[in-house]
């Protein structure tokens, strides 16, 4: 029989925590589910990552209403997915900040990448109908911006490819905290479906040289400890390594691309199995590292057809 495509079956709601791990600082997360960080200012708030749409931004909205009645004056991308951007209406912020590359990506795919997401997810795009449409920054950077909160400063950084070209992380430098995207997961499958292998791991080195001293991940609970930090950029490290090595010598054999996926689940089911999000990504991963192995840079653009095609191709 075949499996339930991507994630349509999972429908079991999460629970959310929201977890301050410095002054000001707050994790949103939800078992595996994607996370949001938030940062309370002198004067207004700063909320990374949306949601994925309006309905499901207010849940953030009356957790910050619980700590802070400053006004959401920003909201920032840390990439382009649907799943991080769509809610973002609901804020009512002056300005929605996003790498230059990000906003390009949102051009070239940000239509189909909706389309994709909701098929694969459906649990995720709670009252879907609610979204007006594609979020677009206000205000975009190439690769470094800083946003003061009245006397808090808050730099916005592209570090590098990795999980997608455009990957922004946010940094508190008053109190060393990181919101990552999903650069770092913790416990949770990494998504690569429009990833840059050979990129990520440099662009790990790159924000582990910050030592935060907390880390919100993409997914999984918020890290509030170096150790727990270090932990979590291992996992990532590894998971990406693993992934990439074993589809990458699965290429350069010349095996087919259904072959690769099975020797790839030999390698990683016994370390992996148990992430978060880990059957809903492997396929999606293993297409994208052996893109990559054979020599296309640029991620090829997920529609909801090619999700299906792919998904039925490599699980039967």
């Amino acid at each position: 029989m075949a499996k339930t495509f991507a994630s349509t079956g999972d429908t079991a709601e999460k629970t959310i925590t929201f977890a301050e791990i410095g002054e000001g600082l707050y994790a949103f997360t939800a078992e595996g589910d994607p996370n949001t960080g938030v940062i309370v200012g002198d004067d207004s708030v700063m909320v990374i990552d949306a949601q994925a749409t309006p309905v499901m931004a207010r849940k953030v909205i009356e957790r910050v209403r619980t700590v802070t009645d400053k006004p959401i004056r920003y909201v920032v991308l840390s990439h382009y997915h649907a799943v991080r951007v769509l809610g973002a209406s609901a804020y009512g912020a002056d300005e929605i900040l996003a790498s230059e590359a990000t906003r390009s990506l949102i051009v070239e795919r940000g239509k189909e990448d909706w389309e994709s997401e909701l098929g694969r997810f459906p649990r995720l795009f709670q009252a879907a109908e609610s979204v007006p449409g594609l979020t677009w920054p206000t205000m975009t950077f190439p690769t470094r911006m800083t946003v003061w909160l009245g006397k808090r400063r808050v730099d916005l950084i592209h570090l590098g490819r990795g999980h997608t070209a455009g990957d922004t992380v946010a940094w508190v430098p008053d109190s060393r905290v990181m919101f990552s995207g999903d650069l770092v997961e913790y416990h949770s499958a990494c998504y690569c479906g429009d990833a840059h292998f050979a990129d990520w791991p440099k662009t790990l080195d790159t924000l582990a040289a910050y030592n935060p001293r907390a880390l919100v991940p993409g997914r999984g609970d918020a890290l509030d400890s170096p150790k727990m930090v270090a932990d979590g950029i291992a996992l990532t490290r590894d998971f990406l390594t693993t992934l990439y090595d074993s589809v990458s010598e699965s290429a350069a054999r010349g095996l087919t691309l259904k072959q690769a996926f099975d020797r790839s689940r030999e390698v990683m089911d016994p370390k992996f199995s148990k992430f978060a999000i880990y059957e809903h990504c492997q396929p999606f991963n293993v297409a994208r590292a052996y893109d990559e192995a054979r020599g296309l840079d640029h991620p090829r653009i997920w529609t909801a057809e090619r999700d299906r095609e792919m998904w039925e191709a490599l699980q039967g």
